[in-house]
């Protein structure tokens, strides 16, 4: 009888707890905060755990499968020759576009574009290019006659907060897969893919380039997202978390702690200081998702 009288107890503190955070989910989290600890029981400077797997799309030329916590993306890469533009003939071209389909939040709704997709595609777009991590003259096959043209697309899968941060470990985790087609020009002078001695009853020269490979970073940018509450700097926020307290500061750093971008939504200004602490906890974070993407490269070489 006191076994059972004593887990009926349990279950209703269970209910008073869950029901206090959803009537005043503000208070919930600040006992918390006051303890220096979150309710997922992680410190207020750690992030969630983190998994990248290469190759999760057989089709295309380069893909990726990211997982931070529940907040889960998938990131895949097709390429295309294209021309270039008269105003860089050696260089091609990387297109980015971050998508948000329903079955990732409750608040997309279906036949309409998330408020955020178009915002977090210019920030990938913005970070990965203005940071130099590749060479867009790499990309070129023929001065002034062909050229690479990347297309990423990144889908989020899960948006259970901390959406950029993910996206981009995805796109970085993707490119690190990418390898570039070998190709070839035919009688007709068209750039075409190599499948053997002849394409689509063309003869064709010596191979452009004479195997896949991989591209050449000259450096490789992760990001952190922190929240701001009081005098409180929260790590790898979740979706809960950033919807109660609004104040986001996401971090972009290289491999060599230079700063590529930082991005402020909602709140006051921040504190010199506070943004100080949060590029600290970012160079740490960086380390910790290099370390996660070596392994995957590792294991997919292995494999």
């Amino acid at each position: 009888m006191g076994s059972t009288d004593g887990i009926q107890a349990d279950i209703a503190s269970e209910i008073e707890v869950d029901a206090f955070r959803r009537l005043f989910p503000l208070r919930f989290y600040e006992r918390h905060l006051s303890e220096s600890v979150r309710p997922d029981a992680r410190p207020l400077n750690k992030a969630r755990d983190t998994s990248v797997a290469l190759g999760a799309v057989s089709s295309a030329d380069g893909s990726a499968l990211v997982k931070i916590g529940h907040t889960t993306m998938l990131a895949a890469i097709k390429v295309e020759v294209m021309t270039p533009s008269l105003d860089s003939p050696d260089e091609g071209c990387l297109g980015i576009e971050f998508n948000m389909p329903p079955i990732c939040s409750p608040s997309v709704r279906p036949g309409q574009t998330a408020e955020l997709a178009p915002v977090i595609s210019k920030q990938l777009s913005d970070s990965i290019l203005s940071s130099g991590m590749i060479n867009l003259k790499e990309l070129s096959l023929i001065s002034g006659k062909a050229a690479w043209m990347l297309y990423l697309d990144v889908y989020c899968l899960d948006a259970d907060g901390a959406l950029f941060d993910a996206a981009l470990l995805a796109a970085v985790a993707a490119l690190s897969h990418l390898r570039i087609p070998v190709v070839s020009v035919n009688d007709d002078g068209r750039v075409v893919a190599m499948a053997g001695e002849h394409v689509e009853g063309k003869s064709v020269r010596e191979p452009i380039n004479r195997e896949k490979r991989k591209l050449t970073f000259s450096c490789i940018p992760f990001s952190l997202t922190c929240i701001l509450h009081q005098k409180y700097i929260l790590a790898d926020p979740t979706a809960e978390e950033e919807l109660i307290m609004e104040t986001l500061v996401t971090v972009v750093l290289d491999l060599s702690g230079r700063l590529v971008s930082l991005y402020k939504l909602g709140g006051n200004l921040a504190y010199n200081s506070t943004v100080q602490d949060c590029v600290a906890l970012t160079r740490r974070r960086v380390k910790e998702l290099h370390q996660i993407l070596n392994e995957a490269v590792s294991d997919m070489e292995v494999d």
